[in-house]
């Protein structure tokens, strides 16, 4: 007499799969379960925490309640003091003031005011300085100075006067900036020694890397210009 197996087997009778979802079922249920207690944790702990920064800026209210309105720190922003500190240059030359220089004055003025941070253009390209370096140099071409990478001229004119020395920023006079933008340009290669520049010039200075800019006119989102 001969057995047929498949008929032994519990998926391929209808006990069977009842048998075999059943199982399944039991199987799947400790991970249900799981994910429940773990959903039910995080709820806790969330509104823990909700409670908590609630309390503390409670503490933090009635903490400040008694603090004055000034602690008497700064001074008033006059309109004297805020147009003192409104001297940004466009590209254009807007902004820019009256005043000239040349490389031959500057290189006085950065010598005894800028050689410490930048060094000059005979400073090695390894040497560590505390300012970025200013002058081109052919073994170096990827770090990146007025001569390969500014735009326009008229930013030398603008950052310096404003930022410049790092230990007394803004102390320059408007001549000495209009000469130690000229200095840089003539170190970069981009002007003689003897040319005087002005506010009327120095826009007409066309920086070798202007070409690598191109005009951001895009649209539909926050614009920034």
């Amino acid at each position: 007499m001969h057995w047929r197996r498949a008929a032994c087997r519990p998926g391929n009778t209808e006990e069977g799969i009842r048998t075999l979802n059943f199982l399944k079922a039991m199987f799947k249920l400790p991970l249900v379960f799981c994910i429940v207690m773990f959903w039910i944790a995080c709820s806790n702990n969330k509104t823990k925490d909700n409670a908590a920064i609630f309390r503390n800026s409670t503490v933090i209210s009635i903490d400040s309640a008694g603090w004055p309105q000034s602690f008497g720190f700064g001074k008033t922003a006059t309109a004297a003091i805020i147009a003192a500190m409104d001297k940004d240059v466009s590209p254009d030359g807007k902004g820019l003031p009256h005043g000239s220089g040349n490389a031959v004055t500057g290189s006085l003025v950065y010598a005894n005011k800028c050689v410490t941070c930048h060094g000059t253009n005979n400073t090695s390209a390894g040497g560590k300085l505390p300012g970025p370096p200013l002058f081109a140099n052919p073994d170096s071409p990827q770090i990146k100075t007025i001569g390969n990478y500014w735009p326009y001229a008229t930013t030398i004119f603008d950052y310096v006067r404003r930022s410049m020395p790092y230990n007394a920023p803004g102390s320059l006079t408007d001549n000495e900036v209009y000469a130690v933008t000229a200095y840089l340009l003539h170190a970069n290669k981009l002007l003689d020694t003897v040319t005087s520049i002005d506010a009327t010039s120095l826009p007409k200075i066309i920086m070798p890397a202007q070409k690598r800019f191109v005009a951001d006119d895009r649209k539909g989102g926050p614009e920034v210009k």
